[in-house]
């Protein structure tokens, strides 16, 4: 690896895969300078990014920074978004200040790491039981061939066409992770779905699926998601790993997929139990719950999402805390968690 001290634009530091990840950044490199772009950059919230990584500086900014964006991207030697999945904007921006950089830089192209999300692969089977649901590896993978209404590609695609360019080159990898679950260490403990759906419980009264909820996914503890995260740009600061058309990488486990309906049930009983809804066990949402959403909440929160991590697998990754906790296990501390915040 290069002992050179690098610096890296990063894209949504307090987040809960993000600041795990950078937790375990700050023991592993911590040689690595961050510039990272933070809304209200008051005092406080600095305080809370610098507890987990030290060799942090801040430029303030949301994703609709257009000028900001490109500004620290085209000046950075690597580029980190952990931030939304789906805003074309800042990816827009994020390209241009990238093309910049490349072009500024002959011969040295920047690394640009993007954290998407497996609902790319979506069969939208609108929770409903299917006899058949196909299995994506990330070996051979092309956004192109996936259902074209699902979230993410239309960042993502982007993204694989400035990877895959010979004139101002840019090095691309994009990390899609499966249903994330655990408590975390860093700044935000808790996973963005189990919110929505804790928000969406008190609200209705009852934990409840988008149609009959026999729909499933992988999933990962965010503990392993952070390393599969690391491991990638450990394998790419030392030039081992896939980048590009090949820079895809799936991050899941093969522990047992489990069914909306079977964790939404798990929330609802143990909701129950405490008092705080009327109803336990689990139904179908409400069409005021779920029409709002419309196509997006279909294929994102009705559809299966199989997929194997094999790229993962050969940086040597291995899910050792989704070995210990599964995700059903791990339901009640993470909603008692998510009740504080």
């Amino acid at each position: 690896m290069s002992t050179q001290p690098q610096t890296v634009f990063f894209l949504g530091a307090t987040g809960y895969l993000s600041s795990q990840f950078l937790l375990l950044l700050n023991e592993k490199l911590p040689q690595l300078h961050i510039v990272a772009l933070l809304r209200n950059a008051t005092s406080a919230r600095k305080e809370q990014v610098q507890k987990v990584y030290s060799n942090i500086s801040f430029v303030e900014g949301s994703l609709d920074a257009d000028v900001i964006i490109q500004e620290q991207v085209a000046k950075a030697d690597i580029v980190i978004n952990c931030a939304s999945s789906d805003h074309p904007a800042s990816i827009k921006s994020t390209l241009a200040g990238l093309e910049t950089n490349s072009k500024n830089n002959p011969g040295k192209p920047p690394l640009y790491i993007h954290v998407s999300g497996c609902g790319i692969v979506s069969d939208n089977a609108r929770g409903e039981p299917v006899e058949y649901v196909k299995e994506w590896s990330d070996i051979g993978l092309d956004l192109k061939l996936c259902p074209p209404e699902n979230t993410h590609l239309d960042s993502d695609i982007p993204i694989v066409e400035a990877g895959s360019r010979t004139e101002n080159p840019v090095r691309t990898i994009i990390y899609f992770p499966a249903q994330i679950y655990g408590v975390g260490e860093g700044i935000q403990k808790t996973t963005l779905w189990l919110r929505i759906f804790l928000d969406l419980i008190k609200n209705v009264g009852y934990a409840g699926t988008w149609g009959p909820g026999a729909n499933a996914m992988n999933n990962v503890h965010v503990k392993d998601c952070a390393m599969g995260l690391f491991l990638i740009l450990q394998a790419a600061l030392e030039g081992r790993a896939d980048e590009g058309p090949e820079g895809l990488y799936f991050s899941a486990s093969m522990e047992p997929r489990i069914s909306y309906r079977d964790w939404t049930k798990v929330m609802g009983d143990y909701l129950y139990s405490r008092g705080i809804i009327k109803q336990g066990g689990t139904r179908p949402m409400p069409a005021e719950v779920v029409d709002p959403l419309g196509n997006y909440g279909w294929s994102l929160l009705g559809g299966n999402f199989f997929v194997k991590s094999e790229r993962l697998y050969k940086l040597g990754w291995e899910p050792t805390e989704t070995k210990k906790l599964s995700l059903l296990d791990s339901l009640p501390g993470a909603l008692e968690q998510a009740l504080k915040e």
